[in-house]
């Protein structure tokens, strides 16, 4: 055998290789407590416009274009959104909703790549004056952008933009 061919031989068995050992899925989530009671942040929280007030996305580009489609904090409605290398382009759309409890979403991402995350939003009662919001999404990595999930940590980058995000929810609830 020539050497070319153990050198392609070397490349094919190494991307298998990381192939078979990369991260299959993703996980991410954060949470903070906020003094108000539980169905006044539910309220506010179902309703995906108000993410306009406190997502960091929007504020990583607030020109962005927005269409929504349906009937706002109820299942079935969506937002769409085309934005800057920041945030891409993409849709959120509401599927399931326990009221005072969960808001579950998907995502889908067609710019900068094409990718589907479920998210959601639970409320937890601390006490009647206070609640734990808690930020999440999770989804498949496909090969071969799951052996680039090795050197991306997407839960330090990701969850960096939920802290900031909660941050703000909590500043602007707590007015």
């Amino acid at each position: 055998m020539s050497l070319f061919l153990y050198i392609i031989l070397g490349i094919v068995a190494l991307v298998a290789f990381l192939g078979f050992i990369a991260p299959k899925s993703y996980h991410v989530k954060r949470s903070i407590i906020i003094n108000r009671p539980l169905p006044e942040v539910f309220n506010y929280l179902k309703l995906i416009k108000n993410q306009d007030y406190w997502s960091p996305w929007k504020k990583k580009d607030p020109n962005m274009k927005q269409e929504t489609v349906g009937t706002d904090g109820n299942v079935g409605f969506i937002n769409k959104w085309e934005g800057n290398k920041d945030v891409g382009t993409g849709e959120q759309e509401i599927m399931r909703i326990v009221e005072n409890d969960i808001v579950e979403s998907q995502l889908r991402f067609y710019k900068p790549w094409k990718s589907q995350s479920d998210a959601y939003i639970k409320v937890n009662k601390v006490d009647d004056q206070n609640t734990e919001v808690v930020w999440g999404f999770s989804g498949k990595n496909k090969f071969p952008s799951s052996i680039f999930m090795m050197l991306y940590n997407i839960d330090k980058h990701v969850g960096k933009d939920f802290d900031e995000g909660l941050a703000s929810l909590k500043e602007i609830l707590e007015q």
